[in-house]
């Protein structure tokens, strides 16, 4: 629950952030781990592997809930690469696996704010081959330190109520829910409710041990199976989670 504390009027108000100033926006600088590397996107480097990745979703299912895509050929994606590595807001990246240098997906902050130290994550891309991997999770683990680590108090995910596995992530990850905002927009000529869930800064303590017992070699077997899962050591940081209706 929220902090607060009485005013001269012996109204409630919220604490006061005598200790915290405004982050910078976040550089233009890549994120290395372990499983991937988070890098600024670049055409040049990342569009023909980009291309590859998504034309492997035969049917289209990335693109559903996406703002961007689906592209049909490496010119299209080429196009939108270029006009998203100028973006500001939202600020893509590619997720590069280090194993075989590969750009394999994509990711953004976006609605950035750094006056009152808010940030999202968004407009992720995860195209077959990056599903399900180690470099997956290790990818958002590495934007959410990054955020957390400049100063932000809170990291937002949003998505469409229906979009069930962006649901799923989000609490695997330890976001909690918020709230829907009913018929908050028209996405692709269709209604569009939005799941609010975030991360604020006193989660991210908790949260971050989470992270690094999950990613430590020794939890997973000799065949890259998981021992303990993500979701079972964010369970208890989730303040609320998300409830159909």
């Amino acid at each position: 629950m929220s902090q607060s504390t009485p005013n001269p009027l012996g109204q409630p108000v919220g604490r006061a952030l005598d200790d915290w100033s405004a982050p910078p926006l976040p550089p233009r600088q890549p994120l290395a781990g372990r499983h991937c590397r988070v890098e600024p996107l670049d055409p040049a480097r990342h569009a023909e592997d980009l291309y590859e990745a998504t034309a492997a979703d035969a049917e289209g299912r990335i693109w559903t809930y996406l703002s961007y895509g689906p592209f049909a050929s490496r010119a299209d994606l080429q196009g939108w690469a270029e006009a998203a590595a100028e973006s500001e807001d939202p600020r893509f990246f590619a997720i590069v696996n280090t194993a075989d240098g590969r750009a394999a997906g994509v990711a953004s902050y976006l609605r950035i704010d750094p006056a009152v130290g808010s940030i999202e994550v968004g407009s992720i891309c995860y195209p077959p081959r990056l599903q399900r991997t180690t470099a997956a999770t290790e990818a958002m683990v590495l934007m959410m330190r990054n955020a957390f680590e400049l100063g932000y108090r809170r990291y937002e995910w949003k998505c469409d109520r229906l979009n069930a596995a962006s649901i799923a992530a989000a609490e695997r990850l330890g976001f909690s829910f918020e709230g829907v905002f009913r018929q908050a927009t028209i996405f692709r000529g269709r209604n569009r409710d939005t799941a609010w869930f975030a991360i604020i800064d006193r989660d991210w303590d908790a949260l971050r041990s989470c992270y690094e017992r999950w990613l430590d070699p020794a939890n997973f077997d000799a065949d890259g199976v998981q021992k303990e899962s993500l979701s079972a050591l964010t369970a208890p940081v989730v303040r609320r989670r998300f409830a159909s209706w």
